[in-house]
Formats: structure tokens, sequence, C-alpha cells
């Protein structure tokens, strides 16, 4: 029996090293963000703005937050705690639709690129039924 493919993002982590991720400082304060970034994990931008520690570097970002080995077991350490940015990041055809920062991600890490038979079975709402 096949065991069950898992969501490619929880192997991957390309994206966690390729791309600066800069949010608004409010989501790194405790009392004002439901799951704030936790401290540590970020440095200052600007007034405004903070960014994961590690992805401030032009060439050769890589979040702090990132445990594991890219393609293989790759994964975000604070990931109920993540900011914005890597919420509302989504894969190639996670929803259907190709992403192509998710795919030079992956590519710049020798990775290639999902694509929609990679993704585990949607299950069918009972409406669709």
């Amino acid at each position: 029996m096949e065991s069950p493919r898992k969501h490619p993002c929880m192997e991957c982590g390309a994206c966690c090293a390729s791309f600066r991720v800069a949010f608004y400082w409010r989501e790194a304060e405790s009392k004002d963000a439901y799951k704030a970034v936790p401290a540590g994990y970020f440095e200052e931008l600007d007034s405004m703005s903070r960014c994961m520690k590690g992805t401030n570097n032009k060439h050769h970002p890589q979040c702090v937050a990132l445990k594991g080995t890219i393609g293989v077991d790759g994964h975000c350490s604070i990931y109920e705690n993540r900011p914005s940015p890597c919420r509302k990041f989504e894969a190639s055809y996670e929803n259907g639709h190709r992403n192509t920062r998710c795919d030079d991600a992956r590519a710049k890490h020798g990775l290639k690129p999902l694509r929609p038979m990679d993704w585990p079975p949607q299950k069918k709402q009972d409406s669709e039924l």
C-alpha cells in the first residue's frame, strides 16, 4: 500500500532560503499580534518594518527559522508564529495555480518545480458529493 503524499512544503524550505522576509513591526509584538514572531528571530529594517534574521542578505538569504535540509526535510521551526509574507506565500499549484517565485526558489536549490500531481488529493466537501 502506498503511503499518503505529504504536503510538498513540509520537506522543501527553498523559499526560506531565497527571499527577504520583511513584515510590519507589530507582527513581532506579543501585545499586538495573536501569534507574534518570537524575539530573536527578526531584525529591524526601519521604524515600520522588520525582517526575519538571515533573510536580509541580498545574495544568500536564509531564514534563521529554517531547520533541516532544503528539499529533504526543510521546515519552519516557528511555523505557527511565522510572519504574514510566509503565511501568504503559496507553493506552485497549492491552489491550482503556478507560482513562479516558488519555481525560482526551488530551481535555485536544484529542485524541480512542483506539479499539480505533487499535491495530496483534495478531499471533497459535502456540498460537492
